[in-house]
């Protein structure tokens, strides 16, 4: 019979409630994992863990632009002529 675990006992390293699951792993890969837990002195399971935030964790909200994309010194090119409409390029006048 497996003993009755208390409420604190489940509670996982982020203070919410762990789940129990069993997941198949190829075993190279579990061999790889092992070592590095091994070498790294954490357990696989904080290993996973890790990897999974990881991967999906909520992506962050970016900051604004407050600067110019793009900078730079000297005059524009050929390619952007100041005295020319950018209209009569694309719609030339016939």
């Amino acid at each position: 019979m497996t003993p009755v675990r208390s409420r604190r006992e489940l509670l996982c390293h982020s203070g919410v409630m762990a789940v129990r699951t069993t997941v198949d792993i190829p075993e190279p890969l579990y061999d790889r994992l092992r070592h590095r837990a091994e070498r790294s002195g954490a357990s696989i399971q904080s290993l996973i863990v890790r990897a999974i935030e990881q991967v999906y964790s909520e992506p962050k909200k970016g900051e604004y632009v407050t600067g110019p994309l793009v900078t730079g010194q000297g005059k524009l090119g050929p390619a952007f002529p100041e005295n020319e409409n950018c209209h009569d390029l694309v719609f030339p006048r016939t």
